[in-house]
């Protein structure tokens, strides 16, 4: 059995993408070992895509067949064909030539890997995520400065520029006397958005690289990852990745394990959570992170999905278009009543749409909810899936759409996410502590006949406008989204009448 090499560095390679769990793929990869002579086989981190997962990718000379999770003996055989010179073809579920230099994956032309577009995705599934030979570092000789001026906003709950441009961040915490630190948020409690997840697993290099830039742009010494405690497999594997880069990285990050919460995930949150805070809460705003952050230090932090961007953003200045109201792309992970989730990337002229034909549902088609367990409620994708549109929409923009099929009751599915914000917000204001219950309760009442919509919306605006934290200020827009579309079935429950015919008791 050989040992794995440096990917890219080889014509004929035999790669094996497997998703974030540890075992994900142990079977497939031993098969093409134990077959391998002179070919290489290395595992790659996921692509996005968990119907193909484990996805076998066999390269000779810039032609790659792709083959979904084939079994132990179809592997075999595979690597048999290649060790004798040629691409195995015949039965592969797709076929691609392309640069054989190429550092981004392939994209057939038809199936999952070609909906959307894979800039900062390119890598997943297609480079060793641990091997710092197979990335090209832009920290090393080059700062954030045209990222800076490239109009990025800020992507995911996590970050503290959420949906603003982060150049704003940066340039305050420039300008803030004391010692700056960078913080990369990457503890998400919600097992929706899977984006943040997937670069870390498929292409760790590239966020710490985007990290380490923006450390150097506002003169940062320190910097910090924070995953959640329970994800002890990518715990392993970042500790590898930094190890691993840390003589090349002009700024090596700390790793810090955040708990299990999905408060914690909040950006001022987070930092209570690095601070060891007996009691992790939001921090009352201004001042923002940016002038008094981690221990009183003006503070970046963002998400891994914003790091990633800013990466690509250097790397490859053409990839995004500064006059934009969205530069760059947006990472979708697609979940809910469908066979297998998957996580796609869109640029910001695509339609949001789009993401139905990554997946296969379970049934028919009835609704979405767009931006996490706290995003809004929807008939139509047809938008772009850029900030302004989801939030003109009265979406999310988390980086989420659930697909749900006729069988779900909207009461019920609304219903379920108020209570979890009753029980999951910090606290520490009124109306996130009290507003949620009120909320919830106001759900269950339609239950026993009173459907107050007016006094709902109203609790929702206060709710929005005053709340200290994100889960005060979003608890009401699945609820308010879903009676704007489906009044109808919110009043026929007052009835005792479920339309779904799936509702049977009060939550």
């Amino acid at each position: 059995m050989t040992q794995e090499p440096t990917t890219l560095a080889r014509s004929t390679v035999v790669r094996v993408s497997t998703d974030e769990r540890p075992a994900s793929g142990d079977r497939t990869l031993a098969a093409a070992r134990a077959a391998a002579d002179s070919v290489p086989v290395v595992r790659t981190g996921p692509t996005g895509i968990t119907a193909a997962t484990p996805l076998v990718m066999v390269t000779r000379n810039g032609q790659t067949a792709f083959y979904g999770d084939p079994s132990p003996a179809t592997v075999r055989d595979l690597v048999d064909e290649l060790e004798a010179g040629t691409v195995p073809t015949a039965d592969a579920d797709a076929v691609v030539e392309h640069d054989p230099e190429t550092a981004s994956l392939p994209v057939p032309e038809r199936g999952p890997l070609s909906v959307g577009r894979r800039s900062v995705l390119g890598p997943c599934g297609w480079v060793a995520p641990l091997d710092p030979a197979d990335w090209s570092f832009v920290s090393t000789d080059r700062t954030a400065d045209i990222a800076a001026g490239g109009g990025l906003l800020g992507r995911g709950r996590g970050d503290a520029a959420t949906n603003e441009p982060v150049s704003d961040v940066w340039e305050t915490t420039r300008a803030t006397d004391g010692d700056p630190v960078v913080v990369c948020n990457a503890n998400d409690a919600s097992t929706l958005p899977t984006g943040d997840e997937t670069l870390l697993s498929g292409a760790p290099m590239a966020v710490l690289d985007g990290v380490a830039a923006v450390a150097e742009y506002v003169d940062a010494g320190d910097a910090v990852v924070y995953v959640n405690e329970s994800r002890s497999d990518l715990h392993v594997d970042l500790r590898k990745a930094i190890d691993a880069a840390a003589d090349t990285l002009p700024v090596v990050p700390q790793l810090v394990a955040g708990p299990d919460e999905f408060r914690a995930g909040e950006p001022t949150a987070a930092l209570e959570a690095l601070e060891g805070a007996d009691r992790v809460e939001p921090r009352l705003q201004p001042p923002a992170p940016a002038k008094r952050g981690l221990y009183g230090r003006p503070t970046v932090i963002h998400t891994p999905r914003t790091f990633a961007h800013v990466q690509r953003a250097i790397a490859e200045p053409d990839s995004v278009d500064a006059d934009a109201a969205d530069p760059g792309t947006r990472i979708v992970t697609v979940t809910g009543d469908v066979a297998d989730r998957a996580t796609v990337e869109l640029g910001s002229s695509a339609n949001l749409a789009a993401v139905r034909e990554v997946v296969e549902m379970d049934g028919s088609f009835k609704m979405a909810c767009v931006g996490g367990v706290l995003g809004g409620v929807t008939r139509s994708l047809d938008m772009a899936p850029t900030a302004q549109s989801l939030r003109a929409a009265g979406l999310g923009t988390n980086g989420v759409v659930e697909l749900f099929d006729s069988d779900r009751c909207t009461v019920e599915t609304v219903g379920k996410r108020a209570r979890f914000a009753s029980m999951e917000n910090s606290g520490r204001c009124v109306p996130g502590r009290e507003g949620t219950k009120q909320l919830a309760e106001l759900l269950r009442d339609i239950y026993d006949g009173s459907f107050e919509s007016d006094k709902i919306r109203e609790l929702g605006r206060v709710m929005r406008q005053s709340s200290n934290c994100q889960t005060g200020a979003h608890a009401p827009r699945p609820v308010t989204t879903a009676i704007d579309e489906f009044e109808p079935e919110f009043r026929a429950h007052t009835d005792g009448h479920c339309p779904s015919g799936t509702c049977t008791e009060k939550l």
